[in-house]
């Protein structure tokens, strides 16, 4: 079935978003926690099976997490990459309240 990156889902403990930030969030975390992660579809409530969200993950070119197992072989993570990312998925209004902040916090 194929799914609209754009298409409104529930992500257990993170709230409703896209489809494709879901799986953008899912995807970095370690398999275990990845595995207990829920993503539900908004039009029909139906829990995405772990085999689809792998399979759009690569489909969309986004790459799990490796399994480490100490925290210092972790890979570096790309500050910019992320939020860059962020700020790509964050809706207008909060963005205008960040900027709004930033230019508060410097006249200070």
């Amino acid at each position: 079935m194929m799914s609209d990156p754009e298409e409104s889902v529930r992500l257990q403990g993170f709230g409703e978003m896209s489809l494709r930030t879901a799986i953008a969030t899912v995807m970095p975390l370690a398999p275990r926690e990845r595995a207990e992660a829920a993503i539900f579809r908004v039009r029909d409530g139906v829990r995405l099976a772990e085999g689809e969200i792998a399979e759009l993950a690569s489909e969309w070119g986004i790459a799990p997490a490796p399994e480490v197992r100490s925290p210092k072989l972790a890979p570096e993570p790309h500050w910019s990459d992320i939020v860059r990312g962020m700020v790509r998925e964050a809706p207008l209004p909060s963005l205008m309240v960040a900027f709004l902040l930033g230019v508060l916090v410097t006249r200070r």
